[in-house]
């Protein structure tokens, strides 16, 4: 994708290299991935990128409790919460006034309080698990047994239109229904192992949530039930009604083969995010073995009137515990480990609101007095979102990396001030995260959306974007914030050079040769040594070669901190000499080589030149040098002496010397009457230096003996003399 010149996104850190460095580059925010490691203070998310102000999120009471899991509100605007904390025999009913002043309204026999449901009286209910009761709990916080389920856990409750109280429980997945008097009975079997969320419908029918099948229910009053859907997951965690009759479900975890048992003996295990009996997030009561961990994200659905269903929501590592609509009739999302709270605006669009200092969001209750009350887990705390939004909120980006120094110039957004404002600070440093050595914060004085950047050049830059409300209800939007910048042209290095085995090139017609060498050989990456004596078995890097008579040549490594595109100079001169002699300019590959056959004996040097000039004008280029070691060229054959055939004692002995003035001797062969060429070891059994005797036994036989003898240096000259024996 292209924006003015170039776009380059790589998730919410940085832009990737343009081809061309004296291009201005620019970063950009606009995707909700951009912004996977800012941090937001009051500013909502949606997943297009948009940003606007958040609604206001205001804590209005912090328990005791460790866990919150269930909240009500009477029609007095007095407000409940229930929950719990790990290792305690009681469990905490809150009471919250207007005033945001809260007090333990009763404690209650049992690990923690899941649900609580006020009835139209008024009169509140809590219930306990694990093994726990419904309570029905007076004004002075005195509680009385209202209805025993005889079940392992109560999840939830809801009263029906007629005044009857819906109980949905676990481990036999039975919903129980109860009357005002408390009398009740199983109204419902999922044939499941827990009914662990519920909601009625306008027309009285349950809406209920499964594990571990994953399944939900439409349950009509007289108790038949139909299966609206069946998820890819395990636990059905929440679920809601529209004013439309539209159902909104969340369903989290992985589908898994159970647990294995607990080991005889283990110790306490600590509440853990994500750890539960049935619900995500639940400390595990001490008297029974824990359900496995809570993996596989989560998923929302909606189902329309009809009993259409369409994912609306997923998140690999977020779990959902709580649903609910707010006034809009938009779903509202309460979910863990990093207790955030989103919205469904539509099947393609949602919204990170807010984010509390809680790990979980665990229950939503929409409040007579405007807005949404929230229960947070870890620790347990009562909020209010909305319905006003926040007057000023601000996103503070990571840290950009330009690669190397750079010039930074116009910042932009792209949106709507709405009334409000919307400006733009910076600072500079160069260090790879933002800290005191950095520069201070520097407004962008912003005309027509635009600005320019007042920070000093530095490698690193880092953004705040503020968000400013008007007069109005309306937010700021911003759907895109752009940053231009232009790295300082850094010289290219030429790291190393590598002279080539003698004989071959890149690449050539493979010639024709008299010799057992390959004819290609495989040379290793730069900077790795050959292994072995010859050099020709390497097959570390795949930098081919085709033998050629003659040749030498070299390699390089070479870079640039730009990313500009280089190209080569390379000359030669032989060792003692002043001058560098030519021999290929504008080379766009990093090796060369060239036949050195007509060049005298001796060491040489050649010197690599790398520019960037492709990508820079001519003023702004820069080269970079570097010379090789010294290398050998000999192109003259090794000299044959004393070259001697003689009988002794029964065989013809063969004696000659080899002597070269540069390179080892590395092989010598002698064939008998023109037949194969025979290898021959020196007489020290090693060739290893400059000059060699030989000594080869022949079976005399009968009649005239003709032998040839050949040597080759490491360069593959050879030299080949004859001798008879009559």
């Amino acid at each position: 994708m292209q924006v003015n010149k170039f776009l380059w996104m790589a998730g919410a850190a940085f832009c990737v290299v343009s081809a061309w460095a004296v291009e201005t580059r620019f970063w950009q925010h606009y995707d909700a991935g951009d912004y996977e490691n800012a941090e937001f203070d009051k500013v909502s998310l949606r997943s297009d990128g948009r940003l606007t102000l958040a609604p206001s999120f205001q804590e209005v009471y912090e328990t005791s409790a460790i866990y919150l899991w269930a909240l009500a509100e009477d029609s007095r605007g007095r407000v409940y919460a229930g929950g719990g904390a790990p290792g305690s025999s009681t469990a905490k009913l809150f009471e919250i006034d207007d005033a945001g002043k809260g007090k333990v309204l009763a404690e209650l026999q049992g690990l923690e309080i899941h649900a609580l449901a006020v009835d139209r009286q008024d009169r509140l209910y809590a219930a306990t698990s694990p093994d726990g009761k419904i309570y029905r709990v007076g004004r002075d916080g005195k509680p009385e047994v209202f209805y025993d389920p005889k079940a392992k856990y109560i999840w939830t409750m809801a009263f029906s239109p007629a005044g009857d109280l819906y109980v949905a429980t676990g481990d036999k997945g039975e919903i129980h229904k109860v009357a005002p008097s408390g009398q009740g009975s199983v109204f419902f079997q999922t044939e499941e192992t827990h009914a662990r969320s519920l909601a009625v419908d306008s027309q009285g029918n349950l809406i209920a949530g499964t594990e571990p099948g994953g399944l939900i229910f439409r349950i009509s009053p007289k108790g038949e039930g139909f299966v609206l859907f069946q998820t890819g997951k395990r636990e059905v965690t929440a679920v809601a009604v529209a004013s439309d009759g539209s159902i909104h479900a969340a369903a989290v975890g992985a589908k898994a083969p159970a647990a294995l048992p607990a080991l005889p003996n283990a110790p306490p295990q600590v509440p853990v995010a994500g750890q539960t009996a049935g619900r995500p997030g639940a400390p595990p009561p001490p008297t029974f073995t824990p359900a496995p961990s809570i993996t596989g994200g989560s998923e929302v659905y909606r189902i329309d009137a009809e009993g259409s269903p369409r994912k609306v929501w997923q998140h690999a590592s977020d779990v959902v515990y709580a649903i609910a609509m707010d006034a809009n009739g938009q779903a509202l999302l309460g979910t863990g480990n990093k207790g955030r709270i989103y919205r469904i605006d539509s099947a393609r669009l949602h919204t990170r609101l807010v984010s509390s200092s809680s790990a979980q969001i665990t229950a939503f209750q929409v409040s007579r007095k405007g807005g949404v009350l929230v229960a947070a887990a870890n620790l347990g705390k009562v909020l209010r979102l909305g319905p006003a939004i926040e007057k000023e909120g601000t996103v503070e980006s990571d840290a950009l990396d330009a690669g190397a120094f750079a010039y930074w110039g116009r910042a932009r957004f792209e949106g709507d001030d709405r009334g409000g404002k919307i400006g733009f600070e910076t600072r500079t440093g160069n260090l790879d995260r933002p800290q005191k050595n950095w520069s201070a914060w520097s407004a962008v004085p912003l005309e027509a959306k635009a600005g320019r950047i007042g920070s000093p050049s530095a490698r690193f830059l880092q953004y705040r974007l503020k968000l400013t409300a008007g007069s109005g209800t309306a937010s700021p939007a911003v759907t895109l914030s752009e940053f231009a910048y232009l790295t300082k042209n850094v010289a290219p290095a030429v790291e190393q050079i590598e002279p080539t085995p003698p004989n071959y090139r890149f690449p050539a017609p493979v010639a024709p040769s008299l010799t057992t060498a390959p004819q290609t050989l495989s040379l290793p990456a730069v900077g790795q040594r050959r292994r072995g004596s010859s050099g020709l078995s390497i097959d570390t890097s795949n930098t081919s070669m085709n033998y050629s008579r003659g040749w030498a040549g070299a390699r390089w490594k070479a870079s640039d901190e730009n990313g500009d595109t280089l190209v080569y100079k390379i000359e030669i001169r032989a060792m003692g000499d002043q001058n560098w002699k030519p021999l290929k300019d504008q080379l766009r590959e990093t090796r060369y080589s060239f036949d050195a056959s007509s060049y005298a004996d001796g060491e040489y040097q050649v010197r690599v030149t790398a520019s960037d000039s492709p990508d820079n004008p001519p003023a702004e280029a820069l080269t970079a040098s570097l010379e090789s070691e010294a290398f050998l060229i000999d192109n003259t054959p090794p000299e044959i002496s004393g070259l001697t055939a003689a009988v002794e004692g029964g065989s013809a002995v063969v004696r000659w010397k080899a002597k070269d003035a540069r390179a080892v001797i590395e092989k010598a062969e002698y064939s008998v009457n023109g037949g194969d060429w025979l290898p021959a070891l020196p007489v020290s059994k090693l060739a290893d230096s400059l000059e060699h005797s030989y000594e080869v036994k022949i079976d005399r036989g009968t009649g005239e003996l003709s032998v040839a003898v050949r040597v080759a240096d490491e360069f593959e000259n050879q030299a080949v003399a004859k001798t008879a024996l009559r």
